[in-house]
């Protein structure tokens, strides 16, 4: 039997991205040789670990790999995957998500919105932010100007991250409305919900905010949940460690880089909107997504926004093709798939939570409007 080869993991486990990456790996040893690995637990962006620069090793796939680290393992001639994209190394083969694939997939989906004003936010000092930008920037090419805000990855001893927070509320109130926001990833996503909550700006009606990771954990917890384009980390995990198998077994080094497309995007709350200036109708959408679940009425809307029921009925139809109690049973609806997808919850309790009077009105609605019952939902949800 063959010793089995010695491959550093310099990956951080911190992140869901890292430990999807590390999932990717895992599957391609199932269904090939075994590797012996040292695996570091760390945060993105710490040094590597000091052992590694002197260490008897065979293969090293690094997403923290510094210029020393990069010139140690090229002249020891370790065959090495460098997955380290807010800089880049010369010299040692790389696989990478597409970032420009990313932002144009982030620009594509707002653009279905009908958004026709765009905002990027990101960071300065961080390569696949830039690669981010340029795909969603080429992406609205002709459609006017692209609003940009970028800083530092972390606060300097100059700035606090509440000087930062301030900078990124000024700049949310000065951009034109509506707008849709791409954030760099689903932690910059985060900075602008909150930032657009302090400002009391209507999310999704007026900022439409989409991050990058789909970090499930973090997105679910802004306010409101945020939608996020979905990067393929396993696959640059098995990609990674198949191409390292075979440097190690004497093949020649890769001289292009590998790009991993994204798998697709997660529509969340701060994305779910079709676009409008109309402010009545902004207005509305917004007393709707926060009192649909709360037998909200259409005369409640109509105290509240100051119109007419002939105006408001005009207004929606014009722009959404739907009237505004459709729209309250839409936003509903919605709310009873995902507690049937995601809980045990009894229908009666799902009735209650999401604006129902009664679970056998619920059933007759969900029949009408999706063809099954709320069983055979959750039946069909469970099997995916």
């Amino acid at each position: 039997m063959k010793p089995r080869k010695r491959v550093a993991l310099v990956i951080e486990t911190s992140l869901a991205y890292g430990r999807a990456v590390l999932r990717g790996i895992s599957k391609y040893l199932v269904a090939n040789q075994p590797w012996s690995m040292y695996l570091d637990l760390h945060e993105l962006m710490a040094q590597p670990p000091r052992w590694l620069e002197n260490a008897e090793i065979d293969g090293v796939i690094s997403r923290s790999t510094t210029p020393e680290l990069a010139a140690s393992l090229l002249r020891r001639r370790i065959p090495t995957i460098d997955m380290t994209d807010f800089r880049l190394h010369d010299g040692l083969p790389h696989v990478y998500t597409d970032h420009r694939a990313v932002g144009k997939l982030a620009a594509e989906h707002l653009q279905e919105r009908g958004f026709r004003q765009f905002a990027y936010c990101g960071f300065s000092d961080h390569a696949w932010s830039s690669e981010r930008r340029e795909g969603f920037a080429n992406a609205i090419t002709g459609q006017g100007d692209l609003h940009i805000y970028e800083s530092r990855w972390q606060t300097s001893s100059s700035q606090t991250w509440a000087q930062q927070q301030q900078e990124i509320r000024g700049w949310l109130e000065a951009l034109p409305k509506p707008i849709g926001i791409m954030a760099a990833n689903d932690m910059r996503g985060h900075h602008v919900l909150d930032a657009c909550r302090q400002l009391e700006l209507a999310v999704p009606e007026s900022v439409a905010v989409i991050g990058v990771d789909n970090d499930e954990v973090l997105c679910e917890l802004c306010d409101p949940p945020l939608s996020s384009v979905v990067p393929n980390p396993e696959r640059i995990g098995y990609e990674a460690a198949a191409m390292l198998d075979r440097m190690m077994a004497g093949d020649s080094w890769p001289t292009e880089t590998l790009y991993i497309p994204p798998m697709g995007i997660v529509t969340r709350q701060s994305t779910d909107v079709l676009a409008t200036d109309d402010p009545i109708v902004a207005s509305s959408l917004k007393i709707i997504r926060e009192g649909a679940c709360h037998q909200l009425t259409v005369d409640e809307i109509l105290a509240r926004v100051n119109t007419s029921r002939s105006v408001l009925e005009r207004r929606f139809r014009k722009h959404l093709g739907r009237s505004p109690q459709e729209e309250i049973r839409q936003v509903q609806l919605k709310r009873v798939k995902q507690l049937l997808e995601e809980t045990e919850l009894p229908l009666s309790r799902i009735a209650e939570l999401s604006g129902f009077q009664h679970a056998e009105y619920l059933s007759v609605v969900f029949k009408r409007e999706l063809g099954m019952t709320p069983g055979s939902y959750r039946k069909s949800a469970n099997l995916r």
